[in-house]
């Protein structure tokens, strides 16, 4: 769906402190750990229809479709989200956007230059800028203009209410050069990711002062230096609309006015139909609309085989129809209504697809990948082991099948956490975990003490596990220690250790075989009873018999046995859920309440569909768990093969959003939960709501498992740190986790960002990422499972806009191939 609190260029926002504790762990074999090279993986390309500038027609208005109208036009504020991205990057100059293949590259429209002059004895950073680069008040952007900046977002001046800071600290000052057009940047120390800094510029009016920098860009921007410039801002109406700026000095934009209009994800398919927008980010199911309006074109007026009434046959038709002139005067005047009602749907449905046929879907990769979030903190998972086990029982191709299969997208897993395909520098490391493979998994279950009949034993003392540790009594501080000089060993001894793991295992294999044959032959007796089970399963109606497919997954844990809605007295109500979507990516270094703002528009890009796979665990028992007479019982964890350790199940809390636009986000959640039920992992699934997603469950530590997204970064030592930075202790006891949800992180691997990020050769520090990457990907705290799809759709007759991948949209280009569409597009026929 949209692009959730991620812009199409770089994210870069301040390290913000969030709450609670780390996981400890160990690394595994780390020397010759990757399983590619660098740049081998070639990127989706973008998408956008492009055409040469003298194709594209003057004037018109194109109107495009954001979640909601921005909550502050200042993009450094806690609140800023992707409509405030979006719509600076048109107003306000960006030095080094990110080009379509992730790197920064330099913008003639406001630089000449901008290189490193100075290494010894400290860093200096030189801008040439653009002789002709004013603001729309006819000013000329200079040196006043970044140090205001500086001095507003370096973190010494509690005043400036900013939501970031990274790299403004490490300047010491900020001198004119030469002339007016030079801008000299000394730093204090060496700071690779310089040219990350001073995007976007503002004027010195709006960050010379805490008060105009606070209150004076939340709603207005009246000095800008953009292609537009900001005309109005109407709430009532839902949109911000932007004119030609007559002082630019660039490419003269293409189009008169560009409207930013809100539009919820759920309103897309008709905002489109009914000429409202002309560009939007759609979900999967909107796409398949699409394409459906442009393949039925040729119909030659017939009817449609989808949409409302395509399922009826023509059994229940000619039944329909008898009902209706049928001799009881109610029942007809029920089905007269019914008839009526899907007349009117299948109409409406009809001149919506007619018009769907003036769009086209764009589709690319977006900058943003989904992963599998263990929270190392406390429970089973603080066990490296077992953290370990789970990554390695995943099929993460099957994975990245599941979503970008049916769009046509290279269903390829990620290998990095820290580059995305056809990026700089990006290399598959996630041969430091292994690959998908049972039996290991299975091995380091067995070794953390989790075994078939653990459920069964009484508690008794154990020092399997940190969890274990922590109930001896163990110091927190030195279980680290240990963890952290197993991370910091050399890549021999880790060799040693991972060889002698993996004999262990084909040990533990050959022993645990009689015990697995006789598992198969309690299946066996259990599937035969299923089969009895689902005979009578099919008296039920066809509604109970869909909720019970939808409910399959959940009904493997204890307490979602979900046999049939028979609607028996007391039987408890279903969960409520909500009905927001979202799309779950998290902005590096965004402080939680932003966080939770940009999280309400999460899977609507993977799919509309609102059915759930999985029921919430309620007390008592789920809803419809009374079972046909004869239906067998379900099996105890025990029978099942689920593991146990001191009396008790391995059970994991996998947390998944349950709005309508995430039902492709649950299948994944779904697919995972039977990967780790093979290896005799439980998952207790609970659907939460979309606006408490993020805030009462990830930033809050209330999970196990759960699936969300980070986006794209040119500059990986500086916005990644704070994502997987080891958590530290706070005054009250607490501990700072910054954005690293997963609660796991070491020392090393904060070194080795910190060196990335004072290493100016840019080879060098790609190695140290690559060396950080393969420590994250060791210590099983996050799997990168896919790149997100990206769908927009666009007016077809449009150029220069689409789905643009890594790339920053270029305003100034965007319009209409031909003067045929000139005009408000909002107000023409489709």
């Amino acid at each position: 769906m949209s692009h959730v609190g991620v812009p199409r260029g770089t994210v870069r926002k301040r390290r913000s402190l969030a709450l609670l504790t780390a996981g400890v762990l160990t690394i595994p074999v780390l020397a010759g750990c990757s399983s590619g090279g660098e740049e081998t993986a070639r990127g989706v390309p973008q998408d956008i229809a492009p055409a040469a500038r003298e194709t594209v027609a003057d004037g018109s208005t194109v109107n495009w479709a954001v979640d909601a109208l921005p909550a502050t036009f200042n993009a450094f504020q806690a609140d800023a989200d992707s409509a405030t991205t979006r719509i600076t990057g048109a107003l306000l100059p960006t030095l080094f956007p990110m080009d379509r293949t992730g790197q920064p590259k330099l913008n003639p429209d406001y630089l000449e230059s901008a290189k490193v002059i100075e290494r010894e004895p400290k860093q200096v950073v030189l801008y040439k800028l653009n002789q002709q680069a004013v603001w729309s008040d006819g000013r000329e952007i200079g040196a006043p203009d970044f140090v205001a900046q500086w001095r507003a977002l370096r973190g010494k001046d509690s005043a400036f209410w900013t939501a970031r800071n990274a790299g403004y600290e490490r300047i010491e000052k900020i001198e004119r050069g030469a002339d007016d057009l030079q801008v000299r940047v000394t730093f204090s120390k060496p700071y690779a990711d310089w040219r990350a800094l001073f995007s976007p510029l503002y004027p010195k009016e709006i960050t010379g002062s805490p008060d105009a920098f606070n209150d004076g860009a939340r709603t207005t921007l009246k000095n800008t230096a953009g292609p537009f410039v900001l005309r109005s801002v109407s709430k009532s109406k839902g949109t911000v609309t932007l004119a030609r700026n007559p002082r630019w000095w660039g490419d003269r934009a293409k189009l008169d006015t560009l409207v930013f209009r809100a539009v919820a994800a759920k309103d897309r398919t008709q905002a489109l139909a009914d000429g409202t927008v002309d560009v939007a980010d759609i979900d999967a199911a909107t796409a398949d609309r699409i394409t459906l309006a442009r393949r039925d074109r040729g119909n030659n007026g017939q009817p449609l085989n989808h949409g409302p009434g395509s399922e009826i046959t023509p059994a229940q038709a000619l039944r329909s129809w008898a009902q209706a002139h049928g001799s009881d005067e109610d029942a007809a005047e029920i089905a007269q209504a019914a008839r009526e009602k899907n007349r009117k749907a299948v109409v409406a449905y009809a001149a919506e697809q007619k018009a769907l046929r003036d769009f086209a879907v764009r589709k690319s990769l977006e900058p943003a990948y989904t992963q599998l979030a263990l929270n190392g903190e406390s429970g089973p998972l603080a066990d490296d082991r077992v953290r370990r086990a789970v990554a390695r029982a995943l099929d993460r191709e099957e994975l990245a099948r599941t979503v970008l299969g049916p769009l046509g997208l290279p269903a390829k897993p990620l290998g990095s956490h820290l580059a995305l395909a056809g990026q700089p520098g990006y290399k598959d490391g996630s041969g430091a975990l292994g690959e998908q493979n049972t039996k290991e998994a299975q091995a380091l279950l067995a070794d953390a003490g989790w075994t078939r009949g653990g459920a069964a034993e009484p508690p008794k003392d154990t020092k399997a596990g940190s969890e274990a540790e922590k109930k001896e009594g163990k110091d927190g501080k030195d279980a680290e220690a240990d963890a952290e000089k197993k991370t910091t060993d050399d890549a021999e001894a880790d060799k040693d250790s991972k060889e002698e793991t993996d004999k262990d295992s084909t040990d533990k294999d050959s022993t645990d075989k009689d015990s697995t044959d006789k598992d198969s032959t309690d299946k066996a007796d259990k599937d035969s009873a299923d089969n009895e089970a689902a005979a009578e399963r099919k008296k039920a109606d066809q509604a109970s018999a869909d909720r019970d497919s939808e409910d399959s997954a959940a009904s493997r844990d204890e307490g979602l046995y979900i046999v049939g809605d028979d609607n028996k007295p007391g039987a408890p109500a279903p969960a409520t859920v909500g009905s927001a979507s979202a799309v779950h990516v998290l902005a590096p270094a965004r402080t939680a309440a932003a966080q939770g703002t940009a999280l309400l528009r999460q899977a609507g890009l993977l799919g509309e569909d609102g059915a759930v796979a999985a029921t919430d665990k309620q007390p008592g028992g789920a809803a419809g768990a009374y079972a046909p007479v004869g239906t067998a019982a379900p099996a105890p964890a025990a029978a099942k093969g689920q593991l146990g350790k001191d009396g008790k199940t391995l059970t994991l809390r996998f947390v998944l959003p349950s709005g309508p636009g995430s039902q492709s986000l649950r299948s994944v959640g779904d697919k995972i939960a039977v990967m780790l039920e093979k290896i005799g992992i439980g998952t207790e699934i609970t659907k939460v709501p979309d606006e408490s997603y993020f805030k009462d469950h990830i930033a809050s530590g209330a999970y196990d498992l759960a699936l969300y997204s980070w986006p794209a970064t040119a500059y990986p030592a500086t916005d990644g740190r704070p994502i997987y930075a080891k958590p530290e202790p706070a005054t009250d006891g607490s501990l700072l986790v910054e954005q690293n949800y997963t609660r796991v992180g070491t020392d090393h691997i904060d070194q080795l960002f910190d060196k990335a990020a004072a290493e100016l050769d840019e080879k060098a520090a790609r190695e140290l990422m690559k060396q950080a990457d393969a420590r994250i990907w060791a210590a099983a705290g996050s799997i990168p499972l896919f790149q997100r799809p990206q769908l927009v759709a666009v007016d077809k007759k449009l150029a220069n806009v689409g789905a643009f991948g890594f790339a920053a949209p270029r305003y100034q280009d965007i319009g209409f191939k031909n003067r045929q569409a000139a005009g408000s597009p909002a107000d023409r026929k489709k």
